[in-house]
């Protein structure tokens, strides 16, 4: 039999190791967004949607996430001295390299001209995540730009966020490749939402009927359910936006591009409204890499 003061002792650890084992309710919201192609405008929705977040008010740290061809830092005129390519390195910290973007923004710069999250060794992948931990305290959303592609670490950190977003155009090499990005996430059991977001539409109309014919062959061939998660039409104000290095929702808030990014931005909040975290984005995406 245990005294009595030991098992009070005993007590008084086991519920201080229940208490460690909860989840954290105030935890970020992690989105990745993806896409199987590159140049479908992936980089430019992560940074305008960031943008718009932080400037209603929310914490939010984007992490650009590709280190062989990052450029999110053009799209925001952000000069940054130290990447998360240090990082990797243990040459510099996340507090380090976190530069104030636009309308607060935090900004977690990628590197531009390396080998690419694909070459990450097991050492540098477990050393990243450690130090991305840090961003699930005082903030509300993390956002994170995957590199393009489906390389197993790009795959692994979208399979541990709370959301998923696709980005697709209505070209057929797009969309196929979208399929293939969300047969992926079937594969691995993602056991998040995911959602398709269709750019450089000419009309909602076009949106729609893209978004259903790739949402009904998900349903049918791999019995998996995609969302909707919103479409940005075609807009010259993007692609001036782009040349004056400044978000569009920024110089021009007022354009068809800015309403379809504000649309997506309210619906993911609203959604993210009294959500129940699930220990932390980056307590589980340390796990998929033991």
């Amino acid at each position: 039999m245990i005294p009595r003061d030991k098992a009070s002792a005993h007590a008084d650890q086991a519920s201080r190791l229940r208490h460690l084992a909860r989840p954290r309710q105030s935890s970020a919201t992690t989105l990745a967004i993806m896409s199987g192609k590159g140049g479908v405008g992936k980089s430019n929705i992560a940074v305008n949607l960031s943008v718009y977040l932080a400037a209603k008010g929310l914490r939010v740290a984007l992490v650009d996430l590709d280190l062989g061809l990052a450029n999110a830092d053009l799209l925001m005129n952000i000069q940054a001295r130290c990447t998360l390519a240090q990082v990797v390195s243990g040459e510099r910290t996340i507090d380090d390299i976190s530069i104030k973007g636009p309308c607060g923004v935090r900004f977690l710069p990628g590197a531009s001209g390396l080998s690419g999250l694909a070459d990450l060794s097991e050492f540098e992948r477990q050393s990243l995540i450690a130090q991305l931990h840090k961003l699930e305290i005082n903030t509300d959303i993390v956002v994170l730009d995957c590199a393009a592609g489906l390389s197993r670490n790009v795959v692994s950190f979208a399979l541990a966020a709370d959301r998923v977003l696709v980005v697709t155009t209505p070209e057929p090499t797009a969309l196929t490749d979208a399929y293939a990005t969300i047969k992926t996430l079937h594969r691995e059991k993602y056991e998040g939402g995911v959602a398709l977001f269709v750019n450089r539409v000419e009309s909602r109309a076009q949106a729609s009927a893209t978004y259903r014919r790739l949402a009904d062959v998900a349903r049918r061939f791999l019995n998996y359910s995609v969302a909707e998660g919103g479409y940005m039409v075609h807009d010259t104000a993007v692609e001036l936006a782009v040349l004056a290095r400044c978000p569009f929702v920024i110089r021009d808030p007022g354009s068809n591009a800015g309403a379809c990014i504000a649309a997506m931005a309210n619906e993911l909040t609203r959604s993210c409204v009294s959500r129940q975290a699930r220990g932390g984005f980056f307590r589980r995406v340390a796990g998929l890499f033991v």
